[in-house]
């Protein structure tokens, strides 16, 4: 696999490939001990994020839903302030919004718990679908993408076709069942004040199928012994009505507003926030909230 600072003609799909099919992922990398990465990862110094970033987790909305059920003043307030999050955003960390914590503690748990067993464990799951049923993979866009990102990710399509419950992992199966009943109700929740800040029904967006989509992902990004060369996960739009994202104590996330990077520092780790994303209107056309992980 070509190593960093070598000059020789370089034939990314060749290593592409290389990497792909020895199905180890970043984590088999990371673990293997290497000082530099592999050339796939990395990025070209304008796509790296700047050092300082511009602005900060301060001018980002956060929507308490704490008086959602008071009809005459806490629900529609709380519908006017998610209208103008979605419109000037995309994006918002919600309070108060019925997630159990523990939900959030057992999945995150389970799912680093995945990430701990034998290679060999994780590699029968290893596999390119993107469409349907249970993936561990490392970057869906491998093969699109003029450099890779340095992580790993499993994904479990709930909706319109359900994934088979015995084709999730052991680690992290009852996990990932119980967060998709949370975190629908959670996403319907949003989608009726987003109608009714519309000046529709509640259950309009719901009604119109806009819903029916469901998919968990999970993010796993191993330690990277040259971070200044890559990223966690490069700028992108969901392709989703919403996103439900829990973000863990870490940081590095972003979210692009105008044309600044704005970083998203937690609240609370691992407790109370859920971030948000959603389309919104600019100059009359719909643009979708981007976001990277540095």
């Amino acid at each position: 696999m070509t190593a960093v600072g070598m000059t020789t003609d370089y034939d990314r799909l060749k290593d592409v490939k290389e990497f792909d099919e020895a199905r180890i992922g970043v984590k088999g990398l990371s673990d293997s001990g290497i000082t530099t990465i592999p050339r796939i990862f990395i990025h070209p110094p304008e796509n790296l994020p700047a050092s300082k970033s511009a602005s900060s987790y301060d001018g980002i909305p956060v929507i308490d839903l704490s008086d959602i059920n008071d009809a005459v003043q806490g629900r529609p307030q709380i519908v006017r302030q998610v209208k103008e999050a979605a419109m000037e955003w995309g994006f918002f960390p919600l309070l108060s919004h019925g997630f159990p914590l523990t939900a959030t503690n057992d999945t995150i748990s389970a799912f680093k718990s995945y990430h701990a067993e034998p290679l060999e464990s994780r590699a029968k799951h290893y596999g390119r679908g993107e469409l349907s049923g249970v993936t561990y993979t490392s970057n869906n866009d491998m093969y699109r993408s003029k450099a890779a990102s340095w992580h790993d990710y499993v994904q479990v399509w709930r909706a319109p076709e359900t994934s088979a419950v015995d084709e999730i992992p052991a680690a992290f199966r009852e996990e990932v069942v119980a967060w998709d009943g949370h975190v629908t109700e959670v996403a319907e929740r949003v989608a009726e004040m987003l109608a009714e800040g519309l000046g529709l029904h509640g259950g309009r967006l719901k009604e119109l199928g806009y819903l029916e989509t469901r998919l968990w992902v999970g993010v796993y990004y191993p330690y990277c012994p040259q971070p200044d060369l890559t990223v966690g996960l490069s700028h992108h739009t969901d392709p989703g009505v919403l996103t439900v994202l829990v973000q863990n104590e870490v940081g590095g996330l972003q979210v692009k507003h105008g044309e600044e990077w704005v970083d998203v520092k937690p609240i609370k780790p691992n407790t109370t926030t859920r971030c948000c994303g959603c389309p919104r209107e600019q100059n009359g056309g719909s643009s979708g909230v981007r976001s990277t992980l540095t």
